[in-house]
């Protein structure tokens, strides 16, 4: 099957729209198919093809958008035309369709080409966040580029709730999957963990983008709490902000790898305050690590989290029911220890080569669905 992934973002982006795109290319050719990427240019080097992804790479010309330079708007040109009828696929991928990903539905239904439109980002929270309004206007965009795809394909059944009662039809699920043998209980370094927690009971961290829309600044009545060291891992807009206003919290900056995944196992407690997540993915790895989680019960961590067994769920945007979760956890290690026992059992099987195989039975059904439609 030859197939177009069309991305908002892809790597060296660090960000869930670019992570699944890279596990979606890595496991089609794994399967023996042949798919091309084209994602906005977002870095040093040439603007054109690249081969530094498990297949072709078409990069289009971007721009940063204004005040969150880490995020690339493609500008419109022929490129993303020329390489769909370079490569003569089967089927669109589309990747958090919002900008390049609305171009790229309009040129698949000019070529009649099947399309799969993955939702991914709440874009109507962040342009209420970033914009003090707008979200509104960001739904009739999502909703006029997601009713024109064959299918749509929602990352938790809070995102498949909220598309299908926006009037978007065609809506299935789709979950992430996770690298549960990088992120695993075996990578806790007990010397990486005491250096970090200097001499506190309980470690705390927090792992993503530190922009509004996470609201991190909920860590601070955690961060207060006696025995508590609460640790920040990623970077991203808010950064020199939060520093000034989280004194107590130790800010570590971006870590990626075999590294990351040693934070995460050495971690305690595991929290994650961003209340418009679609899916989650710091919380799957955390789990996977056999951490407890403290997640908003908003979004995707619904799905993620079983409230009372592999952590605590609670009221979204307020930072004192995050700092009681952790000072709860934080005196019961036996709670803890079982918490993040049943994480990992929860999450371990699955894998990106599951949802992978997941994501082609809906490829599978939408052109099979083309061919009787056809037919």
């Amino acid at each position: 099957m030859r197939v177009v992934i069309v991305t908002e973002s892809f790597p060296p982006d660090v960000n869930g729209v670019a992570r699944c795109a890279l596990e979606t290319a890595r496991h089609l050719v794994r399967r023996g198919h042949d798919p091309l990427v084209i994602a906005p240019f977002g870095g040093s080097g040439p603007v054109g093809g690249d081969l530094d992804g498990p297949c072709a790479v078409v990069r289009v010309p971007s721009m940063p958008l204004p005040g969150y330079p880490q995020v690339r708007i493609a500008l419109p040109g022929r490129r993303l035309s020329a390489a769909l009828d370079g490569h003569r696929p089967d089927l669109v991928h589309l990747a958090g369709p919002f900008v390049l990903g609305a171009r790229g539905m309009a040129a698949a239904a000019r070529r009649r080409l099947p399309t799969i439109a993955v939702y991914q980002t709440d874009l109507g929270s962040y342009a209420r966040t970033y914009l003090g309004g707008g979200g509104a206007t960001a739904w009739r965009r999502l909703r006029s580029v997601h009713s024109a795809a064959d299918r749509t394909l929602a990352p938790s059944s809070a995102a498949l709730r909220e598309l299908t009662e926006r009037g978007v039809p065609r809506v299935r699920l789709w979950p992430r999957g996770v690298d549960s043998a990088r992120f695993h209980p075996g990578r806790r370094d007990a010397v990486l963990r005491s250096s970090l927690a200097a001499g506190r009971k309980l470690l705390v961290g927090y792992v993503g983008r530190l922009a509004p829309e996470k609201e991190v600044r909920l860590l601070a009545e955690t961060s207060r709490l006696p025995g508590v060291r609460t640790v920040v891992i990623g970077d991203g807009p808010s950064a020199a902000g939060l520093r000034a206003s989280l004194p107590e919290v130790r800010f570590l900056g971006r870590r990626t790898g075999d590294e990351l995944a040693r934070l995460y196992a050495s971690l305690d407690v595991f929290v994650h305050t961003g209340p418009y997540e679609t899916f989650c993915q710091t919380v799957q790895e955390a789990m996977a690590s056999g951490v407890p989680v403290v997640a908003p019960r908003a979004g995707g961590p619904l799905d993620l989290v079983d409230h009372g067994r592999t952590g605590l769920l609670v009221t979204p945007g307020d930072g004192g029911a995050f700092r009681d979760a952790v000072r709860r956890l934080a005196e019961g290690t036996e709670t803890r220890i079982r918490f993040g026992a049943a994480a990992r059992r929860a999450v371990e099987d699955r894998t990106w080569e599951v949802v992978g195989d997941q994501l082609l039975g809906h490829y599978d059904e939408v052109l099979a669905g083309r061919t009787a439609v056809a037919a």
